[in-house]
């Protein structure tokens, strides 16, 4: 049975921008260093005429190796695979841990990259361009979420086009895309193409919106990424379930990723008794009916999650990459050792499910 992750990592670095088209150089991200009062000086992405993400830092094996002992699971991965120096060497791992095909997404844009359309096409063109290579190299194995810079519709349309003639299984939106939420009728003409190109949109823990990241960027507790990043995901979840979206765009497929699975039980059953108030008939199918697809990870309660949201609905990743609190390298395996889950809804999360949510 073939498998497939359905959440692995391309982690940018400064050759990821040779393939941005010399015109818009000038929009080229930049590595700055800084003062961060967690980590002493850090690494940030400098674009568009501002300090944006912060830069991952390079992490040898052996650093990974400690890491895991303390956090009790895998994260263990080598710079050139991560990084995509080496393309073969991730196909190695890829072979090392069962995984037939993985799925990529980026790692920079989890918060809005620029404030101007111009900035915002250059750099998503020249990231989809490099993405498209790494494709082209993978020999089929490395599948990718490409980004549409929503700042310029057109412009926007036209990179989906591209990316999916060169290896791009989804488009990437962020829950909240600077000040409109998914739901908008700004988003119609892209659920429109990507209905058409036959590709789901995907939306990875992220928030593109300024305010709301600055606000949860408290130096009070620990966990701000929950709400930063993992909350918006949740309540996108609830607002399609919720919206015309479903009637309006009806093949349309929609990935959540990376925020786990363990809240859908709350989710699906608060949207359901919402339906009963505003006199709404649920589907007969249920969770299924809303071509929703999400992440599980290891530790989920899968026969709870399961019930709510049906064998259809769920797929898994590594998090490859990371080192965070999704990122498990061998997940999948922990996977079919510890759920619980008898061999075919196992082979439904990691080889039906991603397919059918990825068009593979």
């Amino acid at each position: 049975m073939p498998v497939i992750d359905a959440d692995a990592h391309v982690l940018e670095t400064e050759e990821t921008w040779e393939y941005m088209d010399p015109a818009d150089r000038k929009h080229r991200p930049q590595v700055v260093t800084l003062p961060h009062p967690k980590f002493g000086t850090q690494e940030f992405w400098y674009i568009d005429g501002k300090v944006r993400r912060r830069k991952p830092a390079s992490l040898t094996e052996q650093q990974l190796a400690a890491q895991s002992q303390r956090l009790g699971r895998n994260v263990v991965t080598s710079p050139a695979a991560r990084e995509m120096r080496d393309v073969g060497l991730r196909l190695e791992h890829m072979d090392l841990l069962g995984i037939d095909v993985e799925v990529l997404h980026n790692t920079i844009f989890i918060e809005r990259a620029a404030d101007h359309a111009a900035a915002e096409v250059a750099v998503y063109r020249g990231w989809n361009r490099w993405m498209a290579e790494l494709w082209k190299q993978g020999g089929g194995r490395l599948r990718w979420t490409c980004m549409a810079p929503t700042l310029s519709m057109s412009d926007a349309l036209d990179e989906m086009r591209y990316s999916k003639e060169h290896g791009a299984v989804g488009v990437i939106l962020r829950p909240v895309e600077a000040d409109k939420l998914l739901v908008d009728p700004y988003f119609y003409p892209l659920y429109e193409e990507a209905t058409r190109l036959d590709i789901p949109v995907v939306t990875h823990i992220a928030n593109a919106d300024p305010h709301t990241a600055e606000l949860y960027s408290t130096p009070y507790e620990t966990g701000n990424a929950f709400g930063m990043f993992m909350a918006p995901a949740v309540v996108l979840t609830h607002q399609i379930m919720m919206s015309q979206l479903p009637q309006l765009f009806p093949a349309l497929r929609w990935g959540i990723v990376e925020a786990g699975a363990q809240w859908l039980p709350w989710v699906i059953g608060e949207a359901e008794r919402r339906y009963q108030v505003d006199g709404r008939e649920w589907p007969e199918e249920g969770f299924k009916a809303f071509k929703i697809w999400v992440t599980c990870q290891t530790n989920n309660d899968m026969p709870f999650v399961l019930k709510y949201a049906g064998e259809d609905s769920i797929v898994i990743g590594t998090d490859f990459g990371h080192t965070d609190i999704a990122s498990e390298v061998d997940a999948i395996s922990v996977l079919r050792l510890t759920s619980g889950l008898d061999i075919r809804l196992i082979d439904k999360i990691v080889d039906d499910n991603p397919r059918a949510l990825y068009g593979l």
